[in-house]
């Protein structure tokens, strides 16, 4: 079997371990389409269209990155229409309140999806109600499945205590 010396990573002076973009913590040994997808609303495709938009070498490491490069990366997830980023590889199209076409990112997934339910509940259509009610959304049974967490059917009676004879 053969012994070689492992290969290490050799850091250079102003490398950052980790890296806080968009409120969000990222490991600065990761390469950076990698490290970008930790940031919620960024897979793996959008991560890898923003590095090759914003001129970024896809070999470095996230903790290599000058402060010039994350900002352009960070002016191409803000901005992708500009960056002429297709609209079909947005993850909000056509927005119900701006009619607008957007790239979600960090905490305008959560503040999103929850005023989203929450125009559902206020209109009071069947999808709202089922959220409301804690209930399957999509269409999945429910008679048997799902019964973690609450109580459908039946209760058995517990059995009088017999007299002992």
């Amino acid at each position: 079997a053969w012994r070689g010396s492992a290969m290490s990573l050799q850091l250079p002076s102003n490398f950052q371990h980790i890296l806080r973009v968009v409120n969000t913590n990222i490991t600065g040994t990761v390469n950076v389409m990698y490290a970008l997808t930790k940031i919620k609303g960024i897979g793996r495709r959008f991560s890898n269209l923003v590095c090759k938009k914003a001129d970024i070498d896809m070999t470095k490491r996230a903790g290599e990155l000058s402060p010039a490069e994350i900002e352009r990366i960070l002016k191409v997830i803000s901005e992708p229409e500009e960056w002429k980023i297709p609209l079909w590889f947005l993850n909000r199209r056509r927005d119900q309140r701006d009619g607008k076409n957007k790239q979600w990112h960090a905490q305008q997934v959560d503040i999103g999806i929850r005023d989203d339910l929450e125009a559902l509940k206020k209109i009071r259509c069947n999808r709202g109600l089922r959220h409301y009610w804690g209930i399957r959304v999509r269409g999945q049974h429910t008679k048997t499945t799902g019964r973690h967490g609450h109580t459908i059917g039946v209760a058995k009676k517990k059995e009088a205590a017999a007299p002992s004879s």
